[in-house]
């Protein structure tokens, strides 16, 4: 998208929408039509054409893709009647996982598309479908952009348009649930909403100077209702705009989160804030801080689609912060009276997979500025729900987080109160079970063999501005094939919830393909082996409700069988 396309409409669209409203009244002359229609049916048969003989050139010829939509031989065979034919189309997730499957194939997508878009960026100063390019070399996601100037979000218009996707819109009810749930342990709610890149550095964005601070038309109305029920509300965005006018910049260039001296500043302003929490204990330790520079490529660019060679941007040098205590890290702990549940603004600098560091980030901040250990539990996506369903998992799997707690900070992007699920989730401490589901040890591994149950949503390379992301897979019938430090018990039935890196360095895994029926071999670890490197990714949950309250376990996908209808 360029700057200069950046116009309130009035409500969020799509891009469906959006072409609709361009193209509504667009008239062609008879010629245009003749051209046009040609050109579009030569390029259907051009396309799967040149790819299929570059396929066959090469050896790599398969029709793997579109075998996924065909009906097995035993469902062809129980076919007794008309009525059973029905039977033999395909679902809804079967095109789906086709069309993956072909776009994975293509060559069009992974060898032309790059070029396309360089030539569209340099020449036409085009974004793609995910980014707005600004002045000077400055990238801004495109759902910030539409977050701020959008409908706004409490409008009744916009909650209706917005129920019908079936999410829950409305953050004030999300929130004072969360609130009133905390309030019955005793439990004070600092909410903190980050506002997004636009909100501070419009200006370049749009070319026109000024400081003026953007927010979305409801964002008054949503402190105001927080606090009028008494939910404490800390807003960084004056402090920020401040900032910017301070340091001349409070954002990276490329990337959609804060730089790290504008997020000390939030952290030590939140600080403040806790101290005047009644119970709350401030000092008891003396961190230090190692300072040193790190170079990162903003996760922008990678929305982009300019492929892994792009000149177009460079890297960008920060200074950061690393909080230090004796000869360690500053790590979060679970038994400190505050928690921060958080997204990737809490992320960037403390997850070293981000590319911007490790142990310098907004919690470490936090605790140094308060003098004390601060637990987390923050994941990169899905600030209006993501780190509140992680919190609900442990909970309902009766690992108590909130024990001992006198505070929660609850961090988010500003973006999600106009595009966020606020899912009202009840945070009720469970019992431990006997469960069907494996469950191993810390340092346990083992080899297994099963089928695909149910797959997460794997998010498409190039349409988040995250590098990787976790897949949550529910694996049925598995049998042990062997087993490492466990006592190496035989073949069983039992089930498993399994996570397995699904995107790596913007690009699929094979575990990204899996689907319903897939016989699949993993070698499993225990989750709480992994967690503290892992839980901050990215992550896509399951739907079924009920598998809240088990423990997932840690895999690799070592293989693909057949297809099992």
């Amino acid at each position: 998208m360029r700057a200069s396309d950046l116009k309130p409409t009035g409500k969020l669209e799509g891009r469906e929408e959006e072409a609709e409203r361009v193209l509504g009244r667009t008239e062609f002359s008879a010629g245009a039509r003749a051209v046009l229609i040609g050109g579009f049916l030569a390029g259907l048969l051009l396309v799967p054409g040149i790819q299929w003989a570059r396929e066959w050139k090469t050896g790599e010829f398969s029709i793997r893709g579109l075998a996924r939509v065909m009906p097995g031989w035993d469902r062809l065979k129980s076919v007794r009647s008309l009525a059973r034919v029905w039977g033999l189309l395909p679902e809804a997730r079967d095109l789906k996982e086709a069309e993956r499957e072909l776009e994975r194939r293509s060559w069009f997508s992974g060898g032309m598309r790059p070029q396309v878009q360089t030539g569209f960026t340099k020449l036409l100063r085009w974004g793609g479908e995910q980014a707005y390019l600004g002045k000077n070399g400055w990238l801004f996601y495109r759902p910030d952009v539409e977050s701020v100037w959008g409908a706004p979000f409490l409008s009744p218009g916009q909650i209706a348009h917005r129920k019908k996707s079936g999410v829950q819109p409305d953050p004030v009810r999300g929130i004072v649930d969360f609130r009133e749930q905390l309030k019955r342990r005793g439990i004070e709610l600092v909410v903190v909403p980050v506002p997004v890149k636009p909100c501070i550095e419009a200006r370049h964005l749009t070319g026109k100077p000024g400081g003026t601070l953007l927010q979305n038309a409801s964002h008054g109305e949503f402190v105001a209702r927080l606090e009028a029920v008494g939910v404490r509300v800390f807003d960084p965005a004056p402090g920020l705009e401040q900032d910017a006018r301070e340091l001349g910049v409070a954002y990276l260039e490329t990337d959609t989160h804060w730089r790290p001296e504008t997020m000390e500043r939030v952290a030590a302003r939140l600080a403040d804030v806790l101290k005047q929490v009644p119970g709350l204990r401030s000092g008891g330790i003396q961190p230090g801080f190692a300072e040193g520079e790190v170079e990162g490529m903003g996760d922008i660019v990678g929305l982009l689609g300019l492929g892994e060679n792009q000149t177009l941007y460079g890297r960008q040098k920060v200074r950061i912060r690393q909080v230090t205590l004796g000869n360690g890290l500053l790590r979060p702990d679970p038994g400190a009276e505050v928690l921060v549940l958080g997204d990737s603004f809490s992320n960037i600098y403390s997850l070293e997979g981000m590319g911007w560091g490790e142990g310098a980030g907004f919690v470490e901040h936090l605790g140094a500025a308060l003098g004390v250990r601060v637990d987390a539990v923050v994941r990169n996506s899905d600030g209006a729900f993501g780190s509140r369903e992680i919190l609900q998992r442990e909970l309902a799997a009766g690992r108590d987080r909130l024990a001992g707690k006198k505070v929660v900070v609850w961090e988010f992007a500003s973006r999600e109160l106009a595009l966020g699920d606020w899912k009202v989730l009840e945070m009720r401490v469970g019992a431990p079970v006997q469960s069907r589901f494996l469950a191993l040890k810390a340092g346990e591994e083992c080899t297994v063999e099963g089928t695909v149950g149910a797959v997460s949503a794997v998010p498409r390379p190039g349409t988040v501005p995250y590098s990787e992301h976790v897949v949550s897979v529910h694996v049925r019938d598995l049998r042990r094939a062997s087993a490492g430090s466990g006592d190496g018990t035989g073949a069983g039935t039992e089930d498993a919830l399994v996570y397995l890196w699904s995107m790596q360095g913007q690009k699929w895994t094979p575990a990204a393909r899996l689907r319903t029926g897939d016989r699949v071999r993993l070698r499993l670890q225990a989750w709480e082996s992994v967690s503290g490197r892992y839980e901050k990714v990215n992550r896509s949950e399951l739907t079924d409700g009920g598998l809240v309250a088990e423990e997932p376990v840690w895999g690799e996908l070592l293989g693909v069988g057949e297809t099992a209808r």
